[in-house]
C-alpha cells in the first residue's frame, strides 16, 4: 500500500487525484496544497509546490512512498533530485531532463542534434544581436518566445518585422517574462492543428495515452486571447492508432533515446505539442509532466490503475501491455471567471456542482476553487471543467455540456463549441 503525494492545485492535480484514490494500491493521498476538489479524494496539505524544502519534510514525516509532481515548476527545480537524494521514490523527470520544457533553447537544440522535425530556429542572448537576425530573415512571420519557463506565456506569434520588434523588447528589454527571457528563440511560424500527444516512460519504454486537442483562445470560434486552455477532447476523429504509432516512433522514441544517450535519462511523463503542417509533423514544444486540461479527459479515458502504472515507470518495467484505455471519446469543457485570462474576482458562490457529478459518465474536475464557511467559491480564472465519457465524440461533448447547464456563478463563461471547430493555429 502506498502513502502518495501529489504536488499542485489545478484542474489537472484533481483529475490525477482523483484517478489515484480509486487505486487499490492507494493507502494515503495527500495534495500539496491542493484546492476544494482534491479535499473531497484526500487530505489537502497547505505547502506551495514550489517550497521543496517543505515538500521534503513532510513527505519524510508521513512516510511517503510515492510523489507525482504536477506543475512543470517543482520540476525545474529539482524536486526530483532532491526527493531522489534523500531515498524518495517521485514520479517525474530530473532537473537536468526536465531541460525539455523548461529551456526552449536546450529543446530546440536537442531536437537538432537528434533529428527530430521541428521549426526553423536561432537563439539569442544579445537584443542586438536577435534584431539583426530579424533584419536577415526573409519571411517577417515569426515566432519569439522566451526561453525559460514563463507560466505558459513568453510566445509571441509575429505577422511582421515591427511586431517581432516588439516582441523582443519586451522579453528581453523590458524583461516582461523576468529571467525566462534571458534567452529568446525565434522561429519561423508553422501553420496547421494542433494536438497534444501524452505519453508514460521508464526511460527505455515509452507508452502514450490517448491523443488529445485543446482549444486555447478564450472565444467561440478560436477568437480572443490564449489561455492555459479552455477545453480538450481525446482522441481527435481524424487521427488513427497508426498515427500514434508513428509520432512514438519518429518522435517520442527518438527523444527518450536521446536523452538517455546524453546522460539525462527521462521518466515519467513526455508531452509533445505536435503541429500538422503541410509539409508533416513538427514539434512546437515539449512538456515534462502532465498536461492542463488534456489530464482532465485522459485519466477518465485511462482503464489502467494509474498508481501501478508510476510504479512502473519507475522501476524499469513499464510495457504497452499495463497501459489500457476505455473505449469511445472524452471531452472537458472550462467554466471560467468574469475577465480571465486578464484580472477577475474571486470568491464567488458556486452551485450546481453535485448536480452534475451525478450525472452519467460525467465528473466535475476543479482548478480555481475553494472552501469558505461550507460554501464552494471561485479562486482562479479557469474554475471548472466538466469532462465526460461518451461511445462517440459527439456523446462525449453533449454530456458535458449538459454537466455544463447544472453549475452556475456569477460571471461564468465557457465556449460553446468544444470539439465541434477546428483549432487550427499559426505558431
Amino acid at each position: 500500500m502506498q502513502n502518495i503525494l501529489l504536488i499542485g492545485n489545478g484542474g489537472r492535480e484533481h483529475a490525477l487525484a482523483w484517478k489515484l484514490a480509486q487505486s487499490p494500491l492507494t493507502n494515503k493521498l495527500y495534495i500539496a496544497p491542493g484546492n476544494a476538489g482534491t479535499a473531497q479524494v484526500g487530505e489537502n496539505v497547505a505547502i506551495s509546490a514550489e517550497n521543496l524544502p517543505a515538500l521534503l519534510s513532510f513527505a519524510q514525516a508521513n512516510d511517503i512512498t510515492l510523489t507525482l509532481v504536477g506543475p512543470e515548476v517543482p520540476l525545474a527545480n529539482g524536486l526530483v533530485d532532491l526527493f531522489q537524494a534523500n531515498g524518495l521514490a517521485v514520479f517525474g523527470p530530473s532537473q537536468a531532463a526536465a531541460q525539455l520544457e523548461s529551456s526552449k533553447a536546450f529543446s530546440k537544440a536537442f531536437m537538432a542534434r537528434h533529428g527530430i522535425p521541428t521549426a526553423q530556429y536561432a537563439t539569442f542572448s544579445e537584443f542586438e544581436e536577435a534584431a539583426d537576425y530579424l533584419e536577415s530573415l526573409p519571411n517577417d512571420a515569426v515566432v519569439v518566445k522566451a526561453s525559460g519557463l514563463a507560466a505558459g506565456k513568453g510566445v509571441i506569434v509575429c505577422d511582421n518585422h515591427a511586431q517581432a520588434l516588439q516582441a523582443l523588447a519586451e522579453i528581453m528589454q523590458e524583461k516582461q517574462f523576468g529571467a525566462a527571457g534571458a534567452e529568446v528563440v525565434i522561429e519561423e511560424r508553422l501553420i496547421g492543428d494542433e494536438v497534444s500527444l501524452l505519453a508514460l516512460t521508464d526511460g527505455k519504454t515509452i507508452v502514450p495515452l490517448a491523443p488529445a486537442r485543446d482549444h486555447k483562445r478564450v472565444f467561440d470560434n478560436d477568437e480572443g486571447p490564449n489561455t492555459g486552455g479552455m477545453g480538450v477532447y481525446a482522441p481527435p476523429p481524424d487521427l488513427d492508432s497508426d498515427f500514434v504509432s508513428k509520432m512514438i516512433q519518429e518522435i517520442l522514441q527518438k527523444t527518450i533515446d536521446g536523452m538517455a544517450a546524453e546522460g539525462n535519462p527521462f521518466v515519467g511523463v513526455l508531452y509533445a505539442g505536435l503541429m500538422l503542417t503541410e509539409n508533416g509533423v513538427q514539434v512546437l514544444e515539449f512538456n515534462c509532466r502532465f498536461g492542463d486540461p488534456e489530464t482532465q479527459v485522459l485519466m477518465p479515458l485511462l482503464a489502467s490503475d494509474l498508481v501501478e502504472l508510476c510504479l512502473s515507470c519507475l522501476d524499469g518495467t513499464l510495457s504497452a501491455e499495463k497501459v489500457q484505455l476505455h473505449q469511445g471519446a472524452a471531452a472537458a469543457v472550462v467554466m471560467a471567471s468574469a475577465g480571465y485570462p486578464a484580472n477577475y474576482p474571486k470568491g464567488l458562490p458556486i452551485s450546481g456542482v453535485q448536480a452534475a457529478d451525478m450525472l452519467p459518465k460525467t465528473v466535475v474536475f476543479h482548478a480555481g476553487t475553494a472552501a469558505k464557511d461550507e460554501q464552494l467559491v471561485t479562486s482562479g480564472g479557469r474554475v471548472l471543467a466538466v469532462s465526460a465519457l461518451g461511445d462517440t465524440l459527439d456523446d462525449a461533448i453533449d454530456r458535458a455540456y449538459a454537466g455544463i447547464d447544472q453549475i452556475s456563478f456569477e460571471g461564468a463563461h465557457y465556449r460553446q463549441d468544444i470539439g465541434r471547430v477546428s483549432n487550427a493555429s499559426l505558431q
